[in-house]
């Protein structure tokens, strides 16, 4: 694994030779520049239109994409090359294949014979040819020159996906240089092809995301060979999901239905099928639900298997068969303990149908019940020994049907939901088929390989998601993953040896081009892109598409999306997740979005108009979407909250609602015509209006809120007053406070808390009203002293600031609470039944003591801490080889607001306290309680080395001079069946675990005020800390927690505002 300075170093680099090689963290073999000493020339100069050799014995899948780079270089230079495979006259290349007959599909048969056509040959030109491909063992020219020894290939030669491409000097005759690209099978190959048109300018997303193709005319291959091992995960793939309503009605626009749905054909999956291996992937799980893959035309499968793509069926599909196809043409249930005989013909069939295409194919084995759901009316031991006979006989039909040994074929057991529970009940699984663990659908790896399962010849692979239909509800709009996410997860998976699958659910494919980018790239070069890689791939991401000039600009656009968009997935927010009154939590998530969106906005602008498309649709959609979602239930708690309070301006937020529902209308009206209508439909997909139930809402619809009669005013008059930190209003009575009661306190200020608090002047009424504040103490001062409120232009609600002048305020030890009297002469009749309006200020003058070098202090009866903010870390108290290595990291960009910390190495097995280093936190406490709630916001990681094996970390708070006593914590309990462990659904919703309930607080006494020592053990990696919150009692309501609390040797009395996370200095 490359250091974090390593990757971005090598990140800088790269960036600065973005004009040179467009290809995302490759080796550069292209240059746009003459100046390089012995650069063979393949475009411009004296190369009118070059031509592309290949052998006619190479593999078809080889010869088409080498047809796709002719045309690659006709996108970048305006002129396409030809492609020849040195014979005269030579007809284009066929794939020949006997379709099925798919109106019978129970009893194999086919209906003649077919093929697919390769790209036209131009007659030979040896004098133009500048790029010659071949399969090593499959393409005579690549023989000859191995044979002639003029190429070297034995770095890359029986390896698997692996390619050397260099300049070799009169190749063939009458070719006095060319590119020549040697691949170790037909992928390698095809990525070495792919590897040129990257970085000649073409990326491989130029159809599904319009990614603008960079024009030049003289083009230049470096001298330097260049030899690319084997990727880092074997089968690295995607799995097209949850494809209603958007891609199904797209689909249903461009081509006929099939006989049995629309039109899921060879010339969609051709699409697919190309930018994979564009994207260095060869797995596929086709689309699921509407569809059947092999029967919706029969020229699916042998399509697949023509461009060299890996087939594989989902999770629930074992044996080569759509899920569709039992319930459709079969009769019985899809019980294996009531119907093997049917079922086992069901399995025949589709090895039948699959020995064609055997070698491109990855078989699932396994069976869970229908529709994707659990075997139901069996105990587990009995399902146990039901599956272990069922796969038995899979095996047997899969050796039978191919005439070859089960163990040479590969095979893949899916892990998924109650399946896994079902290893730990006994269930065993041969050796040679691959474990694909399973996350829990929201990308928290739920197991991954002990140290005694690394050894299984099948090794072991991750089914990840992007995109999920379920509890805790659906997400399938548009991108909400965060990519330093990903990387942690998936370096772990790969670290213990998870690295044979790894596939990951895209939903519809489209608006998730950036985190399926990201994953095929980790899992191709998992040692190029490390587990902190992110920025600099998301830079190197942007370069590529849009070229290096807003390359980091864009890097950083996109990573701060992710980090917003994932702290809670849009079909998650509601109007009472972002507090309005407490920590400025709202308005500060608002003003993310609103600074996402202008950045966004202000790149979109300078592009050039060729790649204005593509920025819009991988980058500024999805921030101006995001926005107008959190404009939405953010203005609908507002409605809330002022509606509660009499305001009139309850109804402007119904207004400010509706207007951003219209946004987000207007939003898809310009996605739907990008293009003149290319992608209409990809933003079908509902997302506004869930009401708590799991499943997408039929209709986009708007959150309730209350219109407030304004034709009379509130019988307590015409002006409120509201607090920060309470919903209450005065004058006049409410449910939040006490009846008859005119004064509301702020919360406390004190010169290590917050610099201001807040109250709000509003009008209830039907006519402006002048008000005066009038603070009882002079030191204590207001941002505005006087104003006008009401229905008239120009008088509007008005928030006033209030903070204390410390340099005049009684020194301390001081405490009391100061009253500022709010006035107006727009007092009637209801002076006879409420007094006029009080706002109450605690002020606190306190000290931390000289030597209190540096740590936290509490404020408002709290201490709120980043993870990465630690003053020590302690080394283990026992060394030994298992914790030679290991130390604390700082996930940097990671998390709801920042960063987060955790062990590396990512492989580390778990530790004990006593062999764990520790993280120490320096707090200065002045409240005496027997309960301090210490509560650690942690990751939603899960027992990823099984339930015996928990997630643990322990925790300490103790008087600086005392010895800890540290707390064992296991937030994450037991997995029962398919049932998740208690709290996950608030722990995934929620992005952390420690919002929701106790799993991640620990109580400890505070007998007297002073120095204070919090220690922390994380005892395994997947412990990622986020923030820790040590609350005194005087912690209030809120999503992401109280902002980061003074920090002594950091802050400065009266710098630090404190007034949000916004505030926060490493808050992304």
């Amino acid at each position: 694994m490359l250091a974090a300075a390593s990757v971005r170093a090598a990140a800088a680099v790269w960036l600065g030779l973005a004009t040179v090689a467009a290809a995302l963290g490759q080796q550069p073999i292209i240059t746009f520049n003459s100046s390089a000493a012995s650069a063979l020339q393949i475009a411009g100069g004296s190369v009118a239109r070059g031509q592309i050799l290949v052998s006619g014995n190479d593999y078809w899948g080889v010869i088409r994409a080498a047809g796709d780079l002719a045309v690659d270089f006709g996108r970048v230079t305006g002129t396409n090359y030809s492609l020849s495979n040195g014979n005269s006259s030579a007809r284009p290349a066929e794939y020949e294949y006997n379709p099925i007959n798919n109106m019978n599909n129970t009893f194999y048969s086919t209906t003649g014979n077919a093929s697919f056509a390769g790209p036209a040959y131009s007659d030979p030109s040896p004098a133009d040819i500048v790029v010659i491909a071949g399969t090593i063992g499959h393409s005579a020219v690549i023989d000859e020159l191995v044979s002639s020894k003029a190429m070297d290939v034995s770095a890359v030669e029986g390896k698997w996906e692996s390619f050397v491409s260099q300049v070799v000097k009169n190749p063939v005759p009458g070719c006095a240089a060319a590119l020549v690209i040697a691949g170790s099978d037909p992928r390698g190959t095809i990525y070495g092809i792919y590897d040129v048109s990257e970085q000649i300018g073409v990326s491989p997303w130029y159809f599904w995301a319009d990614s603008p193709v960079r024009q030049a005319e003289d083009i230049f291959v470096l001298p330097t060979k260049k030899v690319q091992g084997p990727p880092s995960v074997k089968y690295r793939g995607i799995f097209i999901n949850d494809e209603q309503p958007a891609l199904s009605n797209w689909v249903s626009d461009h081509w006929a239905d099939t006989p049995y749905g629309a039109g899921y054909g060879p010339a969609f999956y051709g699409l697919v099928f190309e930018v994979l291996l564009r994207l260095r992937a060869n797995y596929l799980w086709p689309a699921l639900w509407a569809t059947m893959f092999e029967v919706d035309d029969p020229g699916n499968q042998p399509l697949a298997d023509a461009f060299e793509i890996v087939l594989g069926t989902s999770h629930t599909e074992p044996m080569m068969r759509a899920q569709n196809e039992f319930g459709k043409f079969y009769s019985g249930a899809w019980a294996y303990n009531v119907n093997n005989g049917t079922i086992d013909d069901y399995f025949r069939y589709g090895v039948q149908r699959a020995k064609p295409y055997a070698r491109n194919s990855l078989w699932t084995v396994g069976m869970r019940g229908t529709g994707d759901t659990a075997i139901e009316g069996l105990g587990v031991d009995h399902i146990v020994a039901m599956l272990e006979t069922l796969v038995a006989n899979q095996r047997r039909i899969v050796a039978e049907g191919l005439g070859a040994d089960v163990g040479d074929v590969p095979q893949m057991w899916c892990l998924y939901k109650e399946v896994m529970s079902y290893l730990l009940a006994g269930l065993r699984v041969p050796d040679d088929v691959t474990l694909l663990w399973a996350d829990d659908n929201w990308g928290n790896v739920r197991r991954l390989p002990l140290l005694d399962e690394t050894a299984r010849s099948g090794g072991a692979g991750v089914y990840y998601h992007f995109d999920y239909v379920g509890d805790p509800r659906d997400y399938k709009w548009i991108n909400t993953i965060q990519l330093s996410k990903t990387a942690e997860q998936m370096h772990m998976a790969h670290a213990r040896g998870a690295d044979r699958i790894w596939i990951v659910n895209v939903g519809d494919m489209k608006a998730l081009e950036i985190p399926i980018s990201h994953f095929l790239d980790l899992a191709y070069d998992a040692g190029r892109w490390d587990v902190d890689s992110t920025g600099a791939w998301a830079a190197a991401w942007a370069a590529r598409e849009f070229g290096s000039a807003h390359a980091a600009a864009i890097g950083t656009l996109v990573e701060r999306y992710g980090m917003y968009a994932a702290r809670r997935k849009f079909e998650l927010v509601e109007q009472g997740t972002y507090s309005v009154v407490n920590y400025g939590e709202a308005d500060a998530v608002l003003a993310q979005w609103d600074a996402l969106v202008a950045g966004a906005q202000a790149v979109h602008d300078v592009l050039d108009a060729a790649a204005q498309p593509a920025f819009f649709e991988t980058v500024l959609h999805p921030a101006l979407a995001g926005r107008i979602v959190h404009k939405v239930y953010i203005g609908g708690a507002k409605n809330s909250l002022f509606a509660a309070q009499k305001r009139n301006a309850a109804n402007d937020m119904i207004s400010y609602v509706l207007d951003a529902s219209a946004e987000d209308a207007n939003l898809t009206s310009r996605w739907d015509s990008l293009l003149g209508g290319k992608w209409k439909h990809f933003m079908d997909q509902t997302h506004l209006g869930y009401d708590g139930y799991w499943q997408q809402p039929m209709r986009n619809s708007l959150p309730a809120m209350t219109y407030v009669q304004t034709a009379f005013a509130s019988v307590a008059g015409h002006v409120g007053v509201g607090v920060e930190g309470s919903n209450a209003t005065v004058q006049g009575d409410d449910k939040y406070h006490t009846n008859s009661g005119n004064n509301l306190a702020v919360p406390p200020l004190d010169p290590y808390g917050p610099a201001t608090r807040y109250f709000d002047v509003f009008t209830r009424g039907t006519q402006d009203c002048a008000w005066t504040a009038s603070p009882w103490a002079p030191w204590v001062k207001l941002s505005q002293y006087t104003g006008v409120v009401g229905p008239g232009a120009g008088s509007s609600d008005t928030r006033v600031f209030v903070s204390v002048d410390w340099a005049a305020a009684p020194k301390a030890p001081f405490a009391d609470t100061v009253n500022i009297n709010i006035t107006t002469p727009c007092r009637g009749k209801d002076r006879y039944g409420f007094k006029a309006p009080m706002v109450q200020v605690p002020v606190t003058a306190r000290t931390v003591p000289a030597d209190f070098a540096r740590g936290f202090v509490e404020s408002d009866g709290h201490v709120a801490i980043s993870g990465a903010h630690y003053q020590s870390i302690i080394p283990a108290a026992t060394n030994s080889s298992a914790n030679a290595n290991v130390s604390y990291h700082t996930f940097a960009r990671y998390g709801r607001t920042g960063s987060g910390v955790g062990l590396l190495p990512l492989s580390t097995e778990k530790l004990a306290v006593a062999t764990a280093p520790a993280l120490g936190y320096e707090l200065y406490l002045f409240t005496n309680t027997t309960a301090a709630n210490v509560t650690v916001f942690i990751s939603p990681a899960l027992n990823y080395l099984g339930d015996g094996t928990p997630l643990e970390y322990a925790v300490a708070l103790y008087p600086k001079s005392s010895p800890a006593n540290p707390t064992l914590v296991r937030p994450v309990g037991p997995t029962a069946g398919a049932n998740m462990p208690s709290g996950w659904g608030s722990a995934v919703a929620d992005a952390v675990w420690g919002r929701i309930g106790n799993y991640s607080t620990s109580s400890f006494a505070v007998s007297k005020p002073g120095p204070y020592t919090l220690r922390f053990w994380a005892l395994m990696p997947g412990v990622v800390v986020q923030k820790i919150v040590v609350d005194l009692g005087g912690v209030r309501p809120s999503y992401l927690g109280p902002p980061e609390s003074f920090l002594v040797g950091r802050d400065v009395v009266g710098g630090y505002k404190q007034g949000s996370f916004l505030d926060e200095v490493d808050t992304f």
